[in-house]
């Protein structure tokens, strides 16, 4: 076999092909991104490139040249490089790889599968970059239609990983030395290696764990505390017995939440923001007073709220603002700060001015919290 020769015709057809490749990357990305449009992995990115034309052809050397012309096998260098056109699709969890791949394959021809993460989890001494490689081509069917067709003879390379995989491969490939090397230095490798799967796998532990607490706080009761019960849980929460009671968290204040506001869209950060604020304010606050206050005041705040948008002070009035209400009305000596000064002023002029008094007289009474005991 001539190489001088077959590197002279890879040139020329990387050459003569370069613009239509770069035409069927951009649209094998934008087809896998609109496979996981608007579905739970929507949040999957995708990226590509095409391989360099000299990388191209030493990466045949390095694989293939040898074992070819020791077997006298003819050859195109073109053949062997099923990479020339590399996407990859990084996601959130170990366990999206599956699934999105399933997705992948109804829509493309499968030529071929390199499973990393197989390979890696099939031993007990070995770790690594962990990746889902798939070779592609275009599906009978979509091959005919008249947007696909010119990419139809494009095969693909596609790699699918989480974010943590990536990272890893990213940095991996930084490490210049990583075999004959002295044991320490291996060692403090296959160290970091394991680092990131661990990773990998809390990241996915931590998702199924939030899931079952909020799955769990959407079970449980909301408590109808008396005005009594909230009243001596303010006087002596620190008094109060393991198990008593519920104390509030960010799963418990979104199940509380979207009782009151079944059709507001609560952002996970959000929540969690501002559960952090009412628990800062009020240390020891547990789910049952939390829901006590709301429920004692939201047909206040409701009213207050049909005056504030029909006077114009403003074009919304969301949970979160309700919320904050609420908690005011019902203790200001403890939630004051949870409005701003021109909210808490207009609201306490329409209580003074505008609400009937016997509306006024029925705002729950909750006793002042004990100040902590300075040490």
């Amino acid at each position: 076999m001539d190489f001088d020769a077959e590197k002279a015709a890879f040139r020329n057809y990387y050459d003569e092909t370069a613009a239509l490749m770069e035409g069927a990357k951009a649209s094998f990305m934008t087809l896998l991104r609109s496979l996981l449009a608007g579905g739970e992995y929507a949040t999957a990115t995708v990226t590509g490139r095409l391989k360099d034309r000299e990388e191209s052809i030493r990466k045949f050397g390095r694989k293939y040249r040898e074992g070819l012309e020791n077997s006298e096998t003819d050859y195109e260098i073109k053949d062997h490089i099923t990479d020339l056109i590399g996407l990859r699709l990084v996601c959130l969890y170990e366990d999206d790889v599956e699934p999105i791949a399933a997705i992948i394959r109804d829509q493309f021809e499968v030529i071929d599968v390199t499973d990393k993460i197989t390979k890696i989890e099939s031993t007990d001494n070995e770790f690594g970059y962990k990746g889902l490689h798939l070779d592609l081509r275009l599906g009978a069917a979509r091959a005919r239609m008249p947007e696909y067709a010119p990419f139809a003879p494009f095969c693909f390379e596609l790699q699918i990983r989480t974010i943590v995989q990536d990272s890893w491969s990213t940095l991996d490939h930084k490490i210049k030395y990583k075999k004959s090397i002295p044991a320490d230095l291996k060692r403090r490798i296959n160290t970091l290696a394991a680092l990131f799967e661990l990773a990998d796998r809390e990241f996915r532990q931590v998702r199924d764990a939030t899931s079952a607490a909020i799955e769990k706080a959407q079970g449980e009761e909301l408590e109808a505390e008396s005005a009594a019960q909230a009243e001596q849980e303010a006087l002596d929460a620190q008094d109060v017995a393991p198990g008593q009671y519920a104390a509030l968290d960010s799963f418990r204040l979104l199940r509380i939440a979207r009782h009151f506001f079944p059709n507001f869209e609560f952002e996970p950060q959000k929540v969690d923001g501002f559960t952090t604020e009412v628990i800062n304010r009020q240390p020891g606050i547990s789910r049952g007073r939390f829901n006590y206050y709301l429920r004692e005041t939201i047909g206040l705040v409701r009213r207050y709220r049909e005056y504030f948008l029909a006077n114009g002070f403003g074009d919304t009035f969301n949970a979160y603002t309700e919320m904050r209400h609420c908690l005011y009305a019902a203790n200001r000596e403890l939630f004051s700060d949870m409005l701003v000064n021109i909210a808490r002023e207009r609201f306490d002029t329409w209580i003074a001015d505008i609400a009937p008094a016997e509306e006024r007289d029925s705002r729950p009474r909750v006793a002042r919290a004990r100040p902590a005991a300075r040490e």
